[in-house]
């Protein structure tokens, strides 16, 4: 049988999502408590694999099993067994054709900047930090030439393996509140970097030290090399992943998008 899984994660902890040989990786821990629980060997697929220092308040993983568990069974002993920075929020059986990756409609995530002239301290590794001041509006505007479909081989890391740089940005928006500014961003799906590569373009602009229209060249150059510097991984969140309702998977966690 196969199921899936909603889990929460703290990036700064750990050298990403995907598994390596020596270090401390997300799949890694993950796979261990499922393992165990399941009493067997087995391995798990996210919906998307993030980079070192990305959080997730929402990424969907699944894996398949003989075990038979209650969802509340398979929560509970996952979660004796994580890490501290790691949580499993809620898991359901899932038609065998579902699959966390192949199956994802749409993946949305959130920037988060800290926009003050002292640095932070307990959010250090959770929040993006810019001591320049920013502005929302401009910050705005540029971010609208991102919308619909489009080449973002400028916004794409050069290590990338993905065939194609098209995708289709669905939907973009720009949030503040005193000394706080984020981005949220919907599509298809995102190339290696993208998004980061797209928050620090966006806050060159934000900060005047380019034009909203400058965006608009840059995506049309397909150059990476005329955008703006990659954004730290700080402040990223892998905040939903969306799939066909008829897997009738369960609503985003409250608060795990918009807080």
């Amino acid at each position: 049988m196969r199921i899936a899984l909603c889990i929460e994660y703290d990036g700064s902890r750990f050298h990403g999502w995907q598994q390596q040989p020596g270090t401390a990786t997300v799949q890694q821990h993950l796979a261990q408590a499922v393992s165990f629980v399941a009493d067997q060997k087995t391995s798990v697929t996210a919906a998307g694999r993030t980079d070192t220092g990305v959080h997730a308040s929402a990424q969907i993983v699944h894996f398949d099993t003989t075990a038979q568990r209650h969802p509340y069974g398979w929560i509970r002993g996952i979660n004796t067994r994580l890490p501290v920075g790691i949580a499993a929020l809620w898991a359901q059986r899932v038609d065998d054709d579902f699959h966390a990756r192949f199956k994802a409609v749409s993946r949305h995530y959130r920037y988060i900047i800290l926009n003050r002239s002292i640095r932070p301290t307990y959010l250090a590794g959770k929040v993006t930090w810019e001591y320049r001041l920013l502005q929302r509006q401009p910050m705005l505007d540029a971010s609208r030439y991102f919308l619909g479909e489009h080449d973002f081989s400028a916004f794409r890391a050069s290590s990338c393996q993905a065939k194609s740089p098209w995708r289709t940005v669905t939907d973009i928006s720009i949030g503040s509140c005193r000394d706080w500014l984020w981005m949220d961003i919907q599509a298809s799906g995102f190339l290696h970097h993208m998004v980061r590569n797209i928050a620090g373009s966006l806050l060159m602009v934000a900060s005047g030290e380019q034009t909203p229209c400058w965006i608009e060249q840059v995506l049309r150059s397909g150059d990476r090399c005329q955008a703006g510097p990659t954004a730290p991984a700080d402040g990223l969140y892998l905040t939903g992943v969306e799939y066909d309702a008829k897997y009738g998977l369960p609503d985003p966690p409250p608060g795990c998008r918009y807080w």
